[in-house]
C-alpha cells in the first residue's frame, strides 16, 4: 500500500481498534437475586473501548479526530456513530458488520469503584482493515492503536502493517491494549519496534511479563524495541521510561473515585493530545494522569473530561497522591 501522504496530514490523531457500547449502572452493591428489583442512582451509555474511549475523550479535549474501528448493524451502532459524531470526531471509515451484534458490555460499578462487567465480544471478532482505511488511518500526526487482545483478526501481522506504515509515514505512534493474558505478549512483541509510546497497566505488563516489578516491566518492553514505556499504576500513578534512559514518577490525584471505568483510555487519549500539542515528555504524562483522574470522578469513559483548558487547571490543581 503507499504510504506517501503530504507533510500536513488531515488529522491531528486517529484512534484504531476495539470500540464498544458500555451500559454503566451505579452504584451496584450486589446482583438481585430472581426477579427482584433493586433501585440505583444512575444509568449511563457510553463509547467506550481501548480506542472508542479514547477518540471521545481527544475530541472532548479539541483535537481533530478520525475513528477507526466497526459496528454491527443494531441499534447499539447507531447511537455510537451519532455519539461520536455529537463529539465532533469523522466516523466516514468506521466499518459496519450487517447481521452481527456491536461490541457492548454491562458494567455494576460498585460503591469503591471497580467495575464487575458482561461482555459481548460480537463485531470485534470479524473487524479487519482495508488498505483504504489503513491508508486514511495514518493520514494524521498521531496514529493511536488501542485493542490487542480482542481483535482477533486485526491482532498480530495486521497491526505490525498498520503500525509499520505508520511510521514509514512519519507518523508518531502510541499504543495500547486489553484484557492482556499471558500469551498475549507474543501479539505484542512484534509490534513494539514501531511503536513510539507504549502505554499499558502494571496488571497487563505484570501478566505478559510474568514479573510484577514495575522497572522489570519497563526494561522488558523497552529491551524489545518500543521507545517510550508509560505503564500506569492505578493510584500509585504512572511511570514513565524511554530509551535514552529518561526514568520518572508521575503521581495520580487525589480525587473522589466514583467509576474507574476508562481511565486507561483517558490517559492514552491526554498522552496523545499531549503529543499533537508538543508537550515534553513529562508534560504528555502529567496530562494524561488528569484526564484519568477527572474520568474517575463520573460515570462512564467520558466523564469528568469538558475540555483542554479545564483539564490543564485541574492538571496544575488538583491535589497530588503520596507515593
Amino acid at each position: 500500500m503507499s504510504t506517501q501522504h503530504t507533510t500536513n496530514p488531515a488529522y491531528d490523531a486517529s484512534f484504531v481498534g476495539f470500540y464498544c457500547l458500555d451500559i454503566l449502572g451505579v452504584p451496584v452493591e450486589v446482583i438481585p437475586p430472581g426477579g427482584q428489583c433493586y433501585f440505583i442512582d444512575d444509568i449511563r451509555l457510553t463509547v467506550a473501548g481501548t480506542a472508542g474511549g479514547s477518540v471521545v475523550d481527544a475530541a472532548k479535549l479539541g483535537i481533530n479526530c478520525l475513528a477507526l474501528g466497526a459496528v454491527g448493524d443494531d441499534e447499539k451502532a447507531d447511537f455510537m456513530l451519532s455519539k461520536l459524531e455529537s463529539f465532533g470526531v469523522d466516523t466516514s471509515v468506521m466499518r459496519r458488520y450487517p447481521g452481527v451484534s456491536t461490541s457492548s458490555s454491562i458494567l455494576t460499578i460498585r460503591p469503591d469503584g471497580s467495575r464487575p462487567a458482561l461482555h459481548v465480544r460480537g463485531v470485534s471478532d470479524r473487524f479487519e482493515l482495508s488498505e483504504a482505511a489503513m491508508s486514511k488511518a495514518i493520514d494524521a500526526k498521531v496514529v493511536h492503536f488501542g485493542g490487542t487482545g480482542l481483535l482477533a483478526k486485526l491482532d498480530g501481522q495486521p497491526t505490525v502493517d498498520l503500525m509499520q506504515a505508520a511510521k514509514k509515514a512519519g507518523r508518531i505512534t502510541t499504543y495500547d491494549l486489553i484484557a492482556a493474558r499471558k500469551e498475549t505478549v507474543e501479539l505484542v512483541l512484534p509490534v513494539l519496534p514501531f511503536v513510539d509510546y507504549f502505554m499499558p497497566s502494571i496488571d497487563e505488563a505484570a501478566v505478559m511479563c510474568g514479573n510484577d516489578n514495575v522497572d522489570y516491566c519497563a526494561d522488558y518492553f523497552l529491551a524489545a524495541g518500543a521507545k517510550v514505556v508509560a505503564i500506569s499504576l492505578g493510584a500509585d500513578g504512572s511511570l514513565i521510561a524511554g530509551q535514552n534512559g529518561e526514568r520518572f514518577h508521575v503521581p495520580a490525584h487525589d480525587i473522589q473515585v466514583l467509576d474507574t471505568t476508562g481511565c486507561g483510555d483517558a490517559y492514552s487519549a491526554g498522552f496523545v493530545v499531549g503529543l499533537v500539542k508538543g508537550m515534553d515528555l513529562e508534560q504528555c504524562a502529567r496530562f494524561a494522569t488528569a484526564c484519568g483522574a477527572l474520568v474517575a470522578t463520573g460515570l462512564g469513559s467520558d466523564a469528568g473530561i469538558l475540555s483542554f483548558d479545564d483539564t490543564m487547571k485541574a492538571m496544575n490543581n488538583l491535589p497530588k497522591r503520596g507515593r
